[in-house]
């Protein structure tokens, strides 16, 4: 087994299980890796919404990575503050989405504090393609593959496509 000095260089090329374009890194949930004093290897993961069903998986093959290169002592934690939000994807993360041809989110609408104001219409949200580039789609579904994903289709070429949703 080899050893390498960086332990973050390995964690950054764990891909996430169900956008498997995606590091974790690209997608933002690695938030940190550190080595204790005691040489355990500690990485510190955010879920990208709570009951993420991916978690197990991104901390087994996190695990796997660095035991892999010679890791032995490895301490995967899950982090919940600050909550993920997808403005945390990477422009690099951005353009494997597009290119895999899922629309990627556009600026996550954040309030600073206080209440939440109810609006009972549809959300305004432009979502273009991520195949023909037209922003004249249609959401066929509030939910893709998984929760954070939604399923549009383009109307300029007719294409299916999943959108990664603003959070």
């Amino acid at each position: 087994m080899k050893t390498l000095t960086d332990p973050r260089a390995v964690a950054e090329k764990v891909t996430d299980p169900e956008l498997p374009m995606l590091t974790l890194a690209d997608l933002g949930v690695l938030r940190d890796v550190r080595t204790a004093s005691d040489g355990t290897i500690v990485v510190s993961i955010t879920p990208t919404y709570s009951g993420c069903p991916a978690m197990d998986a991104m901390r087994d093959d996190l695990v796997f990575a660095l035991h892999t290169e010679g890791f032995t002592e490895v301490d995967v934690r899950v982090v919940l503050r600050p909550t993920w939000s997808s403005d945390w994807i990477s422009d690099e993360g951005r353009r494997k989405l597009s290119a895999a041809g899922i629309s990627p989110p556009g600026k996550a609408n954040r309030r600073a504090a206080g209440p939440i104001p109810l609006t009972l219409g549809p959300t305004a949200r432009m979502v273009r393609c991520p195949l023909c580039g037209s922003p004249d789609t249609e959401l066929m579904s509030a939910f893709g593959a998984t929760a954070c994903r939604s399923l549009h289709r383009c109307r300029t070429c007719a294409e299916p496509f999943e959108h990664v949703k603003e959070i």
